[in-house]
């Protein structure tokens, strides 16, 4: 019975540093306070959007003011999800969006306008409504403009006032741009313009080709650094490099973060991506393909090298108790 209680003994320690230790120094790693230093619990919202965060982090900082205004701006959002959208009527409105959202890796304002080919799958319907009446409003980043109109999409607002036309290209986006997508277009349409990932060769101009004329390969280098000095000027630094993020950060931190960076990093010029569940998990299954490719084989392998070690402690046991039956 020694040898049972041993191996009790170290898979309740192997339970313990898993599920508790790892857990437990992650989140003091990552302990968010506010101002007079009380901790702040950063709970995921499953990826739905309703102002909450925004309301709380205005009153946390004691603004009155801001927090009566994003209740507005939120509770107009929830009025205008209520309305019954015509698709056929909104993609008139739709083709105000395609004035900057071109697919041609133009950089307008500092970023390059996304792709919204499949806006309506990866994007959550309150977020795009929010997008569409304020977009500084929406990302939570109003913080960066005196007015927030001044936003690179702020021109939208003025273009959208009506809430049944905003309903009316919401429920466009939603039927007509809602086709099936695949792990990397969501990155792409999602992330790519401010984020890098090299080691699936992307930068912020999209998946780098080959080249048979090194002038062409620094011709194309200087063009995203162009780029990437662009995006520094309107964020303020370098969106980082996401290669390694699936492995640096914890599933919490991952989904928290992208639903509200603010609620993880305050102060921050990322905008609030606004995807949805299937968005986000379309998002990271392409960033586990991109820093860690052998999960899956690892994950397949795992259950043949347990069954392996059962059944080798078994045999050990009847050896051990078969070679020292005599001294019992």
């Amino acid at each position: 019975m020694r040898e049972l209680k041993i191996v009790a003994v170290v898979v309740a320690f192997s339970v313990l540093t898993y599920y508790l230790v790892e857990p437990y120094a992650h989140h003091e790693m990552h302990k968010q306070v506010d101002a007079q230093g009380v901790e702040i619990k950063v709970e995921s919202h499953g990826f739905t959007y309703d102002g909450s965060d925004d309301i709380a982090e205005a009153e946390r900082k004691g603004d009155v003011a801001l927090a009566q205004k994003k209740k507005a701006f939120w509770a107009e959002v929830a009025d205008i999800s209520k309305l019954k959208g015509d698709a056929a009527v909104g993609e008139a409105g739709f083709a105000l969006c395609l004035g900057c959202h071109t697919d041609t890796g133009t950089n307008l304002g500092g970023v390059v306008p996304p792709s919204l080919e499949h806006a309506g799958r990866i994007y959550d319907k309150n977020y795009l409504i929010a997008l569409l009446k304020d977009p500084a409003m929406a990302s939570n980043v109003n913080h960066k403009y005196a007015d927030t109109l001044l936003h690179p999409m702020g021109s939208i607002a003025s273009m959208m006032s009506d809430k049944q036309q905003i309903a009316d290209v919401v429920a466009y986006l939603l039927e007509k741009k809602a086709g099936e997508v695949t792990p990397e277009e969501a990155y792409d349409e999602a992330c790519m313009r401010c984020h890098a990932l090299r080691y699936a060769n992307i930068t912020q101009l999209g998946k780098t080709p080959s080249f048979k004329q090194e002038k062409d390969a620094l011709a194309h280098k200087i063009k995203v650094l162009d780029e990437q000095d662009a995006i520094k000027a309107y964020m303020g630094k370098l969106p980082p490099d996401l290669s390694m993020i699936i492995r640096a950060r914890g599933e919490h931190f991952m989904e928290t973060f992208i639903e509200n960076p603010q609620s993880q990093l305050a102060g921050t010029s990322m905008p609030r991506v606004g995807l949805n569940h299937e968005g986000y998990e379309k998002v990271k299954e392409y960033l586990t393909e991109a820093g860690d490719p052998s999960k899956k084989a690892r994950e397949d392998l795992g259950p043949w090298v347990i069954g392996f070690f059962v059944l080798f402690a078994l045999l050990a046991f009847l050896w051990k108790k078969h070679q020292w039956r005599e001294l019992h």
